[in-house]
């Protein structure tokens, strides 16, 4: 049963990375990837992503996205696709057109830190960083969230969005239907920030792909549902 809500958009920005997405274990990988591996134990975090945008100007830029692809996707994608992306990178926007949306998070973070090191050449990534509040008048039906939120987040959200943005588009039957296993892709990042009576606020962090077109919307009414799985018998 959808349930009804009143959503402003509190705040937007569009971002080109996401703070804090690469560790000092993330960084002492890669530069082990590129062949150096000694005395870096050391190093504090500032200290060793300089010495890893160094080490990946050293090389071809297609090199240094090899390496970079090389340690995020870990044998989940294959030799030769990782060398075909790092070859299509710097000009095309692959977290946004890699066909596995879960995929998508790690590709933006990768642009980010192959830009840092090359001043640029590779696409400018397009993220988006906003914060919304969800009214409900029976508090009950923010129960909603309470489990796995990210699809009935996605689905509120969408109501926010023109019928023919992306979004409503490409997972229409996600959105209508009962499972949405998408949405944890759809949303990188989503941070439940406050929770009263009445309603909830949420930082969340995404591609412009999906929620570009939120920019000029200050306040839509909207309904959602979670999954069938998460459905309580009220429901």
């Amino acid at each position: 049963m959808d349930v009804k809500f009143r959503v402003e958009i509190d705040s937007f920005q569009k971002i080109s990375k996401i703070d804090n997405a690469w560790s000092h274990e993330d960084y002492k990988s890669l530069l082990s990837l590129m062949g150096l591996d000694d005395g870096f134990d050391t190093m504090d975090m500032s200290e060793l992503k300089e010495m890893c945008l160094m080490s990946l100007n050293d090389f071809k830029p297609e090199e240094a996205a090899k390496f970079v692809l090389s340690h995020l996707f870990n044998k989940e994608i294959t030799e030769g696709k990782i060398d075909q992306l790092s070859h299509q990178m710097p000009e095309e926007s692959m977290w946004e057109e890699y066909s596995d949306y879960f995929f998508h998070k790690r590709l933006f973070n990768a642009y980010g830190l192959l830009r840092e090191a090359f001043n640029g050449i590779f696409t400018k990534p397009t993220g988006v960083e906003f914060n919304v509040t969800v009214h409900s008048a029976d508090k009950d039906d923010l129960c909603v969230f309470e489990k796995a939120p990210h699809a009935p987040i996605v689905r509120l959200l969408s109501c926010g969005l023109d019928a023919n943005e992306i979004l409503n588009r490409l997972c229409d039957e996600q959105i209508e239907g009962d499972t949405f296993k998408e949405s944890e892709a759809i949303i990188w990042e989503l941070e439940k920030v406050s929770h009263s009576n009445q309603e909830v606020k949420y930082k969340i962090i995404s591609s412009e792909l999906w929620f570009g077109g939120l920019e000029d919307v200050s306040q839509f009414e909207a309904h959602t549902h979670a999954d069938s799985l998460f459905k309580t018998k009220e429901n």
